[in-house]
């Protein structure tokens, strides 16, 4: 594991290759990230269960004992976290399947370092500076921090779990901190490969809300805007 101290916002690369972690790593560096390379998708997700998740991650498809494919279902079940797949598999059908179910983009080797810095700051541009990970457990407000990985509530210290899907719907709204996320956009992000309704989303939130807040029935974190969709936190 290799770990590169730059910017801010910070990337997980995930590639066996040992010449490319290191060009990932230098291009993303001298572009102002900071990142940590591992070699394996075992290693990046024990690596995110007890640190906590990067803003991003750069996930090799074809890698030996469980590929990208597999990281991302893991990942998947506490989180929606932006992935962005480098990798040398370029056929059509495995391309479309990536970016419909499991990644924001995806780069062929051999890759243009200006490019793979431009395609990360896409996808990194519309997350709010509030909503960037800070290690493990994640400053939501005042009162509510969240292990994401560990699927753990912390409220005022007294710690408590949620689901797969909690986890999954928490993120997404944290990560779109103070602006309405809509019903059709959380219903394609939480279910990707599904087809699932807003009934079932708004039970989910429901239950969600009954961990998050202090009256369950006028909630002051976790807001419905009427017609639209969702909102965690005031709205900017």
């Amino acid at each position: 594991m290799t770990t590169v101290q730059g910017g801010t916002e910070r990337i997980l690369c995930v590639d066996d290759e040992r010449d490319v972690r290191l060009v990932v790593a230098r291009t993303l560096e001298l572009a102002g990230f900071a990142v940590t390379s591992v070699e394996s998708a075992s290693e990046a997700l024990a690596r995110i269960r007890s640190e906590g998740l990067p803003d991003l991650a750069i996930v090799d498809l074809v890698m030996p004992e469980h590929d990208g494919f597999w990281l991302c279902r893991e990942l998947h079940s506490f989180c929606d976290l932006p992935v962005v797949l480098l990798t040398s598999v370029s056929d059509e059908p495995t391309t479309v399947r990536a970016i419909e179910q499991v990644a924001e983009d995806y780069i062929v080797k051999p890759f243009r370092p200006s490019e793979l810095v431009a395609r990360v700051r896409r996808v990194l541009m519309p997350i709010p500076p509030a909503a960037r990970g800070t290690g493990l457990w994640n400053v939501i407000d005042a009162r509510l921090e969240v292990d994401f990985p560990g699927r753990r509530l912390r409220i005022a210290g007294v710690e408590s779990e949620i689901t797969p899907t909690e986890a999954r719907i928490l993120y997404i709204l944290w990560r779109n901190l103070g602006r309405t996320v809509e019903t059709s956009a959380l219903l394609r992000r939480v279910w990707p490969s599904e087809e699932v309704f807003e009934d079932t989303l708004r039970v989910h939130v429901h239950r969600l809300r009954k961990k998050l807040e202090v009256d369950p029935e006028r909630p002051a974190l976790l807001q419905t805007d009427r017609g639209r969709g969702y909102r965690l936190g005031a709205e900017r």
